[in-house]
């Protein structure tokens, strides 16, 4: 993050994060109080390394760093992360056919574990299949590896297709509520049909007729491997957001010492930033480049299959990516 950029910041949340003085106390001023969260969530350092480095109290850190996330998150949610509207489904499905030859995708969507410290009389709840306490977090990204929708603090063990399902996309798409673009014909295809705009995961989501998961098994048919290869392609664009998110946000790759809420805040406050960043305006070069995340993610527990018309929409996709038209050698040419 640049000094512009800091700065940029601070004018929005200085606000909420200035305190007054006092005869009794000497608070630390909101510039210094928003370095020491960037260095926090930047490093993922403990709050007494933090008080060492800044000589202050360790209470007084954990603070300044807590209602500094508060801040971000009160203050740059509204404009980093909105709703997707309709606009916003329609320009991200212009952009992954643009970039990666995948019509009426929607976004990438994947699950990620960060650790936590172990809540008291919390059972296994949050204790995930690496043997570690976690909470989930759940994101749907855009061809350009910014997040579309979130979801963060669901317990380590639950499964992608368990966390999915109780989300708010989840909900949505269950319920019809997130103004997808309606079914469509793909140019050039028309024999096919109309076919429904998507979402891409991997086979730790369920198959329904607006997600799309890989075909199983390794004895598949040319068809079925020429789809695989395709989603992947799109799909790796979640790899790659979290391979940018913590990479920037290395808090997410230590065990956060807090309370599961607060944990919560903490997580919201880097998907945050992490858009902030990936602005054209904002960019500083990096983004582009291919980035393996370090997180753990969160296997399938079973569950998944899907219906009859959400298999025949997985297999109209792979006709038109073996036929002349939607092949990558026709589209190359």
């Amino acid at each position: 993050m640049t000094p512009g950029q800091m700065d940029e910041i601070l004018n929005i949340i200085g606000p909420d994060i200035t305190r007054q003085h006092t005869n009794f106390r000497q608070p630390i001023e909101a510039r210094q109080r928003l370095a020491v969260t960037l260095r926090y969530l930047a490093t993922g350092e403990t709050f007494s390394s933090l008080a060492f480095s800044y000589r202050l109290g360790e209470r007084t850190v954990s603070q300044a760093v807590l209602q500094t996330c508060d801040a971000i998150v009160c203050h740059l949610k509204t404009s980093q992360l909105p709703k997707p509207t309709a606009d916003t489904w329609r320009a991200t499905a212009r952009w992954f056919q643009d970039k990666f030859d995948f019509p009426h995708c929607l976004g990438a969507l994947d699950g990620k574990h960060v650790n936590v410290f172990a809540p008291a009389n919390s059972g296994s709840q949050f204790f995930n299949y690496k043997r570690a306490f976690s909470i989930v977090l759940m994101a749907l990204v855009d061809a350009d590896f910014k997040i579309l929708a979130v979801q963060i603090g669901d317990y380590g063990r639950c499964s992608d297709g368990g966390v999915f399902a109780n989300s708010a996309l989840g909900r949505g798409l269950q319920n019809k509520t997130l103004d997808l673009p309606a079914p469509e014909v793909i140019p050039g295809a028309e024999d096919l049909g109309e076919l429904p705009y998507v979402f891409v995961a991997d086979a730790a989501f369920p198959l329904k007729t607006n997600l799309m998961r890989p075909y199983p098994g390794h004895n598949l048919s040319h068809a079925k491997k020429t789809f695989n290869y395709r989603l992947s392609r799109a799909r790796n664009t979640v790899e790659d957001a979290f391979g940018i998110l913590s990479s920037r946000w290395r808090v997410l790759l230590s065990r956060i010492m807090l309370e599961p809420h607060k944990v919560d805040k903490v997580v919201m406050a880097t998907c945050i930033l992490h858009n902030y960043l990936t602005q054209p305006s904002h960019q500083t070069g990096t983004e582009t480049d291919r980035h393996l995340s370090e997180l753990n993610s969160v296997p399938a527990m079973g569950g998944n299959r899907g219906s009859n018309a959400a298999y025949e929409v997985r297999d109209t996709f792979a006709r038109y990516f073996n036929s002349p038209v939607g092949s990558i050698a026709r589209i190359t040419e």
